[in-house]
């Protein structure tokens, strides 16, 4: 595993489960496990993802692996809702996947971003899927982020934010490889599709919500960035100026593209 891109602070860990719910109607519509029973889900976190798949899918039992047992320990309070339901716990190296069960599905969501070998993590998913199982990604692809007006402060502040990934041997653009990270892994049926947001002044309380939302994300790695030299102290506060600014202009736009895949263990 590579380093976490946004630590495990308390703060990192409420934007965490925020963030679930906030982008649930884009990610969810295009996932279907209505005929699944038994769920792999990588790098569950603090249960946000675990939370929305848990609601929509009553008859579902889900296996949560995370490397992080801070993150673990949050997901149980936050899922005291659901101890009836049938979820396990586990601290677990998703590149190091060794589990005593197969599954019929696997989902992971914001994660092979993070991971410096997404090759691995998906064989090692491979090898625990039953036959026909079927997986799920959502990830990055963060090329694709575009802003009106073109303000320096964000613009700086956002090349230094993938850049700081890269740096930790992350990939803000692995969502464009899913589709051959996939067919490497041995798994056939793969759909590949973008999704994402397009915000103006239309819709501005929904405009306005993801300019916050993409404040957290940014800030999330800011004092990293700052101890690490990449930034200063004012490239901070010159990038959530120019939020507020995007925010409230007239012709302001807001626009990013994730990617979706899907595909089957033959």
């Amino acid at each position: 595993m590579t380093k976490y891109l946004h630590g495990y602070q308390e703060e990192e860990q409420r934007r965490l489960y925020e963030q679930a719910g906030l982008l649930e109607g884009l990610i969810y519509p295009w996932i279907d496990l209505n005929r699944n029973k038994n769920l792999l889900e990588l790098g569950s976190g603090v249960g946000g993802q675990t939370e929305i798949l848990l609601k929509l899918y009553p008859n579902l039992s889900i296996t949560c692996v995370e490397i992080e047992a801070s993150q673990l320990s949050q997901a149980k309070k936050n899922l005291q809702a659901f101890q009836k339901r049938n979820i396990e716990f586990i601290q677990q190296d998703a590149t190091q996947l060794q589990l005593d069960k197969k599954f019929d599905s696997a989902f992971i969501c914001w994660v092979l971003e993070h991971i410096s070998d997404p090759q691995k993590v998906l064989e090692g998913v491979f090898s625990h899927l039953e036959p026909h199982g079927v997986i799920y990604l959502t990830e990055v692809f963060n090329s694709s982020f575009h802003f009106y007006p073109k303000l320096p402060g964000l613009t700086d502040y956002y090349q230094a934010y993938n850049t700081f990934q890269v740096q930790n041997g992350g990939n803000p653009n692995i969502g464009l490889q899913l589709g051959n990270l996939l067919h490497q892994a041995g798994f056939e049926n793969i759909l590949v599709q973008p999704g994402g947001f397009l915000l103006d002044q239309s819709q501005p309380e929904r405009f306005k919500l993801m300019t916050e939302y993409w404040k957290k994300l940014m800030l999330s790695s800011a004092s990293e960035m700052v101890a690490s030299g990449l930034i200063e102290n004012h490239l901070v506060n010159e990038m959530n100026s120019d939020l507020d600014k995007i925010s409230t202009d007239p012709d302001g736009i807001f626009f990013y593209q994730f990617i979706q895949a899907n595909a089957v263990k033959p």
